[in-house]
């Protein structure tokens, strides 16, 4: 099946005065207007095309890439407003179109916007939203503490950065954990850092590799931030007091602690120790 709003491998059926048209394996075809042939092509062959509607609502295939494809979220530029709504520039002829309903904030022209295509079951069109947390479910996730993610800066609150984890998820890194300039519709790589209650996700920014840490320190890391970041232990603690309150051995707990400290992950003073 052709996919709109997607990029489709399909193969050259016939060559006609308007264009190539190009097949699927279920017998559907679809024409590749003559600005879009190659140079140089077989019958047969196959290529890789973005299949949509053009501005005479046909489907039709196209060699060039856009900025953003279906299901997926992007930062496009506003390039005017109409009593219809809004149209952003992708990257093709035909703008994308995004109507009012579908606007967080009353779009301009010369405005940039993080937006998610999808496609309007009624018109089968593409269409945009910059409401794009409702395209967004942590009912119930595809990731997992420690993970490495993949991210785009949201939007900002109050305590920091909403971000969009692996194209399906809303997490929130904290102001404390940015240490760098980051602006919508950034493309980032992340860690989970915590999940809380409610499946909400704490991401970090730093590359700091948590897989990679020893099993005693994540289990530490995981106690100090339940904890408010701190725990009345340090490397001068009883062997008694930390088995009781880690379960660990105090060469176990020295080795995490001094994984962590070395990462500067935590501070290590004479009351105890604290998450930086």
């Amino acid at each position: 099946m052709i996919q709109i709003g997607e990029y489709n491998t399909l193969t050259i059926l016939r060559d006609t005065e308007p264009g190539l048209f190009l097949g699927d394996n279920e017998e559907n075809e679809i024409l590749l207007p003559n600005r879009y042939v190659p140079e140089t092509f077989k019958i047969g062959d196959q290529i890789e095309v973005f299949t949509y509607l053009d501005n005479e609502e046909r489907p039709v295939a196209i060699t060039d890439k856009p900025y953003i494809k279906r299901n997926d979220f992007a930062l496009l530029r506003c390039n005017q407003v109409t009593k219809f709504g809004a149209f952003l520039d992708w990257g093709l002829v035909k703008e994308l179109f995004c109507p009012f309903k579908e606007q967080a904030f009353k779009m301009k022209a010369g405005g940039w916007y993080l937006v998610h295509c999808y496609l309007d079951e009624e018109s089968e069109r593409l269409v945009a939203s910059s409401k794009t947390n409702r395209f967004l479910d942590n009912k119930e996730l595809t990731v997992e503490q420690y993970e490495e993610v993949d991210l785009i800066v949201s939007h900002p609150s109050d305590i920091g950065m909403n971000v969009i984890v692996n194209n399906c998820h809303l997490g929130l890194v904290f102001k404390d954990e940015i240490y760098k300039d980051i602006s919508v519709g950034d493309r980032l790589k992340g860690i989970v850092k915590k999940i809380r209650s409610g499946n909400k996700l704490d991401i970090s920014l730093s590359q700091i590799g948590y897989r990679n840490i020893e099993p005693n320190a994540q289990f530490v890391l995981t106690e100090l931030e339940d904890n408010n970041g701190f725990l009345p232990l340090n490397d001068k603690s009883s062997p008694e007091d930390i088995k009781d309150a880690m379960q660990m051995s105090k060469k176990s707990f020295k080795k995490a602690i001094g994984s962590l400290y070395k990462e500067r992950q935590i501070e290590i003073k004479e009351d105890g120790i604290y998450l930086k």
